[in-house]
């Protein structure tokens, strides 16, 4: 996989995520208990075996650097290649269809110059699944199309994917938004490193536009192939969604298949003891993550490192971030707690499941 090096999308946000994002990139937010969505396509790259990976930053940039580092969790921290971080434009935080900006690419062009490999896995940073880019890789070398993209056969009707117009097994166009039964673009796709050197050049007056904008009146003179993606995969937009699929993460099935032995999901490592459960605790279809204190009541919820739940205390049908503590007596129930909160005793916090309550991170804890 020398021939190959990694490019990851990570300047670029929601609006539908509030909250959430408003101190850290999408690509940064955490999720399944102990993991950030960042850590699936890079994962998704290293098991691949590409030894170079460039992830463009936002310019809210902390979060993803402090999670990162220099790529060690990744094996990326070596001499050869290795993990490059980039920098992003201002111009790709706001407008969460445009997550390939070619204004991003050009300011990077020295990472794409410096490299010999002849060509380019490119993935965006919010679609959680455990990919083979393997069968990506070879598709588009056997294929000898300019460009290959991943789909999936969408299962619902979603605004925020990328359609794809196919004819004849080549698409032939983008839409903004997917129906169900239609191909949806996964955010992932291979390109040679030349074309992609040549499209910034070629399109440089308006780099301010994303890669597949700027190309959708050239699909009759350039070779768009496809390659399917059977697997889970789930696309993060807005907190409705954040939370669903975190709660898929609850059933086994989905589980063992986002979290495959055979393809790890890699991320920063912690040093928290074992989950620890005293006289009194009640878990039931949770994810309880390492330095958890439990006495309470937790019944289908996510549960990130750090959480104490006291005696008394319930958690249901809910997201509770890092070291947030639950005092004796609290109750949360469809809601999303942001890092380092203190639900105090008797305090009740109460959303649906259509709509999550969501308690933002505390500004006065780091």
């Amino acid at each position: 996989m020398e021939e190959v090096i990694g490019l990851i999308a990570a300047n670029y946000s929601s609006s539908g995520l509030g909250e959430l994002t408003e101190e850290r990139t999408i690509a940064s937010l955490p999720f399944g208990g102990r993991y950030r969505l960042i850590d699936f396509p890079l994962s998704n790259m290293v098991n691949a075996g590409l030894n170079t990976v460039g992830v463009v930053t936002p310019y809210k940039y902390r979060s993803i650097i402090d999670h990162i580092g220099a790529g060690k969790a990744w094996s990326l921290d070596r001499k050869n290649g290795g993990l490059f971080v980039l920098p992003g434009s201002v111009f790709g935080i706001s407008n969460s269809s445009s997550r390939f900006l070619l204004r991003d690419i050009s300011r990077n062009r020295v990472y794409l110059l410096r490299s010999p490999a002849p060509y380019v896995l490119v993935s965006g940073a919010n679609i959680v699944c455990n990919m083979d880019c393997r069968k990506l890789i070879e598709a588009h070398l056997k294929s000898g199309a300019d460009i290959t993209l991943t789909y999936k056969t969408a299962a619902e009707d979603n605004p925020f994917l990328t359609g794809l117009r196919v004819e004849g097994g080549r698409v032939v166009g983008m839409t903004r938004g997917v129906r169900r039964g239609e191909p949806a673009f996964l955010d992932c796709f291979m390109i040679s490193r030349s074309l992609l050197l040549k499209i910034v050049e070629w399109y440089s007056a308006i780099n301010y536009l994303d890669l597949f904008e700027v190309l959708e009146e050239d699909y009759d003179k350039m070779d768009v192939g496809l390659c399917e993606f059977t697997g889970y995969a789930a696309a993060v937009f807005d907190t409705q969604s954040y939370f669903r699929h975190n709660m898929e993460l609850l059933d086994p099935a989905v589980y063992d298949e986002v979290f495959s032995g055979e393809r790890p999901v890699m991320t920063k490592v912690q040093d928290y003891a074992p989950a620890k459960y005293l006289d009194g605790a009640r878990v039931a279809n949770s994810l309880v993550s390492a330095g958890c204190v439990i006495s309470g009541s937790v019944e289908n919820s996510v549960l990130f490192r750090g959480v104490t739940v006291e005696k008394g205390a319930v958690v249901r049908n809910s997201i509770v971030m890092q070291n947030c503590v639950l005092q004796s007596g609290a109750q949360v129930d469809n809601a999303i707690l942001d890092r380092n909160n203190v639900i105090p005793s008797g305090t009740v916090l109460k959303g649906t499941p259509e709509e999550a309550l969501i308690k933002e991170k505390r500004a006065d804890q780091p």
